[in-house]
């Protein structure tokens, strides 16, 4: 089986959903704490979210390991996004509720590290690139959508209660002015939900990393809170909710690849 699963679409935009995953490999998982077993630090149903980009020509990139056994959207050299601030690590050992991943004396050392980074992290790092290459040969501007969700308060991550919406765009690096523009209209246009735009979620190692306007790579991160779709204790994926927030990924998503074409 495996590492991930890409559906190469046709049209000039690729989301990719980094923290979707849940699977743990079985060695890993004899090291795991009760607590880290309900790995609930995961962007819950992320892929059954954004299911239908398919439907606007998108390629969808989609782990299947947990972000407990290596970060996709942190740096290889497992360099802070946020200096000064809490955050998790390449391979963490706390989760966002500051609970120990792994029984004593079973965390990760840098060798660990380095052979998680060689066999989980590469493989969809090296699928993401060439996916834009592809999309990059037959367009002349490609839209990158790193899908990420979390709970609306993690104290130990972030003041009070997060907005509904997060858009990361790298404090306006990864992608153009006019990319940004036509995805802040459609954000101020709305009423239903709260958001705000490069606050406490400003994009991570994916979308600083691959966003190149430059070279016609237009990155932007979308961070939801997850009580906008599901019950954030339960996990529990809401229909209701979930239906009404995929109207507007839809339009979000839409107005972003008129902005590249």
């Amino acid at each position: 089986m495996s590492d991930f699963s890409l559906h190469r679409g046709s049209a000039p935009l690729l989301v990719s959903l980094p923290h979707n995953g849940i699977e743990l490999p079985p060695a890993i998982v004899a090291t795991f704490t009760p607590a880290a077993l309900r790995v609930a630090d995961t962007d819950w149903h992320m892929a059954h979210l954004y299911g239908f980009a398919l439907e606007l020509g998108a390629s969808v990139l989609v782990p299947r390991w947990s972000r407990y056994v290596v970060d996709l959207n942190r740096p290889p050299d497992g360099a802070a996004l946020y200096p000064g601030r809490v955050e998790t690590t390449l391979c963490p050992t706390e989760t966002f509720a500051g609970a120990a991943i792994y029984q004593p004396g079973t965390a990760p050392d840098k060798f660990v590290v380095a052979q998680r980074r060689a066999r989980y992290w590469q493989p969809y790092h090296d699928a993401l690139r060439i996916e834009l290459a592809r999309l990059r040969a037959q367009f002349p501007r490609v839209l990158l959508w790193d899908g990420h969700s979390i709970r609306g308060r993690v104290p130990r991550l972030f003041d009070g209660e997060l907005p509904e919406l997060n858009l990361g765009s790298a404090d306006g690096l990864s992608c153009d002015p006019q990319v940004q523009r036509a995805i802040d209209h459609v954000l101020a246009a709305q009423h239903g939900y709260s958001y705000v735009i490069n606050g406490r979620f400003k994009g991570g190692y994916i979308t600083r990393h691959y966003g190149q306007p430059q070279q016609g790579v237009h990155a932007l991160q979308m961070e939801l809170a997850q009580r906008t779709y599901m019950d954030e204790d339960s996990f529990a994926w809401d229909g209701a909710r979930a239906t009404r927030l995929q109207s507007l990924l839809r339009t979000l998503l839409q107005a972003g690849l008129a902005a590249v074409t």
